[in-house]
């Protein structure tokens, strides 16, 4: 590894600072039919032409199943003290609803106690976007009845994990889910429009506090939170009109879930189109039960969005106006680099009062892989932005902003949903070939951050 003097200590960030490192069980995991898992809407998703870019699949992916004492040794290696995953809904519940696949119990179970046993902290996420197939078939997040079906599925996870898991996030990015495969059907199910998204988010509001209640039901001392997606909104000029672009852009991406949990229903003043959930999908009993004090909220953000009115775009009138027309440095997926984002959100959600606590639930960057004559990875550009957004964490804490914890994404390259495996997000890099294992540089940058005195 090249040597990288680190502009901070890990004591800057305190003594009880959480320090971790995220997967997912559909982009990791592999085994999609294995000891009677049941399909989820990526594993249809992804046998649809012309849906993924590199025309790959996951019914491999990292083989985590198989491979997780590994992974999760690698994990502890590097020094983080924290082990993100999630739970596939159809390997515990191969049909959505009724009968449990023990084998999916067993298996998790083994998951839980490789982390405890190397003293690693399991946060354990409900949904990371694998809905089971069989509950698409009856409508999926467009149904209200995914909300009953989530909540038995909270249930007897949390039955089943609740004396070993005390750490619980709800919803994955659920801006991102309802948006990318309800709006605009670029993710999975594939569905296209408002008459889809706009239950889609509803029933996905609902679902977030339904089964916070059923954690905090059934799991004693649970600390229980959400992970959102958000971006720092920035008009492109200060017109009235990309100002208000930016005001409908915020409420979207970034209050779209957060606000109904904080008990401050949707934020339909700066976007109205949202008016039409209370007239069309809402009952007159859900508005009673979309609040759920969460002990905290995942923050999970890449890069900031700079928007513009557009008055020919359907719906929304907003444009944004890509990173690369504004010579911007970026990631291989065009993504703007910008520490300053990341410290501009964290200090807008610390500002509602209902908000005690903030972890950035995933961060992190895809960039091309170089591999050294001697072997090693050194993927440079990843330590740098490491770098700059840990900084901008350091900053916010330093403002006083209430941010507890900070986890990469990700542990190993994996399956980056449409794009396949063309983006490389892990600190430990994976040949899929042959699945060996090699820890980049910005594994061991962790390493000596984290472990190093």
């Amino acid at each position: 590894m090249q040597q990288t003097t680190i502009p901070f200590t890990r004591k800057d960030f305190g003594e009880d600072f959480l320090w971790g490192v995220t997967i997912s069980a559909f982009q990791n995991e592999g085994a999609c039919d294995h000891e009677g898992k049941g399909p989820s809407i990526w594993d249809t998703f992804t046998r649809r032409k012309g849906k993924i870019k590199d025309r790959s699949h996951a019914q491999t992916a990292c083989d985590f199943y198989n491979r997780y004492t590994q992974d999760i040794l690698l994990a502890k290696m590097l020094g983080f003290t924290v082990f993100r995953f999630s739970i596939a809904w159809s390997r515990i519940i191969p049909n959505g609803t009724g009968a449990v696949n023990q084998a999916g119990i067993d298996y998790y179970h083994r998951i839980i106690d490789a982390c405890l046993e190397l003293g690693l902290e399991p946060y354990v996420t409900l949904y990371h976007w694998d809905l089971p197939q069989a509950l698409e078939n009856k409508g999926g997040w467009c149904h209200r009845g995914v909300v009953f079906a989530f909540e038995e599925f909270t249930r007897i996870c949390t039955r089943a994990f609740g004396n070993k898991v005390k750490h619980w996030i709800v919803l994955n990015e659920p801006f991102g889910f309802t948006a990318l495969g309800y709006m605009l059907g670029v993710h999975a199910p594939g569905k296209f429009g408002l008459s889809y998204f706009l239950p889609a988010v509803h029933h996905a509001v609902l679902a977030q506090a339904e089964s916070g209640r059923v954690i905090r039901d059934e799991v004693a001392g649970a600390v229980i939170g959400t992970a959102l997606s958000c971006s720092q909104i920035i008009p492109f000029t200060n017109n009235e009109n990309d100002m208000r672009a930016a005001r409908r852009a915020d409420a979207l991406f970034n209050r779209l879930f957060l606000e109904p949990a904080l008990g401050m229903g949707y934020p339909a003043n700066d976007f109205p189109l949202l008016k039409r959930i209370e007239r069309r999908y809402a009952l007159w009993r859900d508005w009673d039960k979309l609040p759920f004090d969460f002990d905290f909220i995942g923050v999970q953000n890449y890069f900031p969005l700079v928007v513009k009115h557009n008055a020919f775009m359907p719906v929304v009138n907003i444009s944004e106006v890509k990173a690369k027309s504004r010579n911007v440095p970026v990631t291989a997926l065009g993504w703007e680099i910008n520490g300053n984002g990341l410290y501009e959100i964290l200090k807008q959600f610390a500002a509602y009062p209902a908000i005690r606590k903030l972890i950035v639930t995933e961060g992190g960057a895809a960039f091309p892989d170089l591999r050294a004559e001697n072997g090693a990875i050194a993927d440079h550009d990843r330590i740098a932005y490491y770098q700059e957004y840990l900084s901008a964490v350091l900053r916010a804490k330093s403002a006083g902003v209430p941010v507890d914890g900070y986890f990469a994404w990700t542990l190993t390259d994996n399956f980056e949903w449409a794009e396949g495996y063309r983006a490389r997000f892990g600190l430990v890099h994976v040949n899929f070939e042959t699945q060996q294992r090699t820890i980049k540089d910005s594994g061991y940058w962790f390493r000596k951050l984290l472990l190093e005195e």
